[in-house]
């Protein structure tokens, strides 16, 4: 099989899809894998050390996407990228096909078969290949530190001849994996941390990290079958502001993780509650790529309002490229190995797995997947 492997072109865009460690696993498999040259620059990686291993190093990126019958990369395609890909092959990257239904579109109309690694579906099994998970662990922890370093004040209590410093108070909306982590590396640090959830089943969680779960009653939650938290009520929404607007009076740093899976991100922080913050206090709102939950933040912007600074940076796991390259690279190795054959050493599509059934776009010149279908078939081409 020959696996390609694209440099990333996105703005601003350090992470690697695909690093020696994970390449030599590849090699070893037997396919023959080819990688883009200069792909490991960005983080300090030289081709060689990708020859090394016995990858073969491209320049010609059309050339080597019309010979490729499985294409990885980190971002979705680049338009000019589809024509040259042939019919047949298999595609594997982020496509955020929720909102990407014309790219959607075209790699169905180009008969690729294209795998959406935000559909991996959350099961035991495929915890080693979760891309979601393991960026949003570094999400979480990036956060915090760019929270800590805007800060005009420390982070942990300290006993010194002058007096003693009170400890940073942090709050932290959502208490999924980007949420944790923003706990334990919010505690590290020496803050006091509080926590929110819609979820109830998170507060051992949250406890066993060191924070104060903060407990709001809004009826009927929960999440869903893969562990996402479900989508809010209006009213539900209301009541839950009400309770955050007092725990954002008392906090110097607020960290917003809600995201509902496929859908906008729902508006948690409104103006009003930014006005009761005091002046110097940071809000940090990592879902702002999907619409944000704080009212007034921008993506890749950090703007004032009132005295309070609201982060609105997008991309967190790629500040810390070496080690969102390393967890990405693994994923996205342990995804291949999971459907290998390693007789004829090739990967062959599986349609009956539950994995690719959960993660499969398009196959076979169609929309495979039940629930990108259905979205797209409601919107005209």
């Amino acid at each position: 099989m020959n696996i390609v492997v694209l440099k990333e072109t996105h703005a601003g865009e350090r992470r690697v899809p695909l690093i020696p460690a994970s390449a030599e696993k590849l090699v070893k498999l037997g396919a023959h894998l080819q990688v883009e040259a200069g792909i490991g620059s960005s983080i300090g990686i030289a081709d060689e050390a990708y020859t090394k291993i016995g990858a073969t190093i491209f320049s010609d990126r059309l050339a080597a996407l019309a010979q490729a019958d499985l294409v990885l990369r980190l971002n979705k395609p680049d338009a000019g990228d589809l024509p040259r890909i042939k019919k047949g092959a298999i595609h594997v990257s982020y496509l955020d096909p929720f909102n990407e239904k014309e790219l959607v579109r075209q790699l169905a109309a180009a008969g690729i078969s294209a795998v959406s690694l935000e559909l991996i579906p959350r099961s035991t099994i495929a915890q080693k290949m979760d891309v979601l998970s393991s960026q949003a662990n570094l999400a979480g922890y990036v956060a915090v530190v760019l929270a800590a370093q805007r800060l005009d004040k420390i982070f942990p209590m300290m006993s010194t001849p002058a007096g003693t410093i009170a400890p940073t108070r942090v709050f932290i909306i959502g208490a999924g994996v980007a949420g944790l982590q923003a706990i334990a590396t919010a505690k590290r640090l020496g803050a006091i941390v509080e926590a929110f959830d819609t979820r109830p089943v998170v507060e051992e969680q949250v406890k066993s990290l060191g924070g104060k779960f903060v407990k709001v009653d809004l009826g009927e939650t929960g999440q869903t079958k893969d562990g996402y938290a479900k989508a809010l009520t209006e009213e539900q929404l209301q009541k839950q502001r009400e309770a955050m607007a007092r725990h954002c009076a008392g906090a110097d740093v607020v960290i917003t993780t809600a995201q509902v899976f496929g859908k906008r991100a729902p508006r948690i922080i409104t103006a009003e509650m930014v006005k009761g913050m005091k002046p110097g206090s940071i809000i940090v709102d990592m879902a702002v790529e999907t619409g944000g939950n704080v009212e007034g933040s921008e993506l890749d912007k950090e703007v004032d309002v009132g005295g309070v600074r609201i982060i609105g940076l997008g991309n967190l796991p790629g500040r810390v490229p070496v080690h969102a390259s390393q967890m990405f690279s693994s994923n996205l190795f342990n995804f291949i190995e999971h459907f290998w054959d390693k007789e004829a050493k090739t990967m062959p599509l599986r349609l009956e797995d539950d994995l690719i059934k959960g993660c499969l776009v398009t196959h076979g010149g169609q929309i495979v997947h039940p629930l990108i279908k259905s979205l797209i078939e409601q919107v005209p081409s």
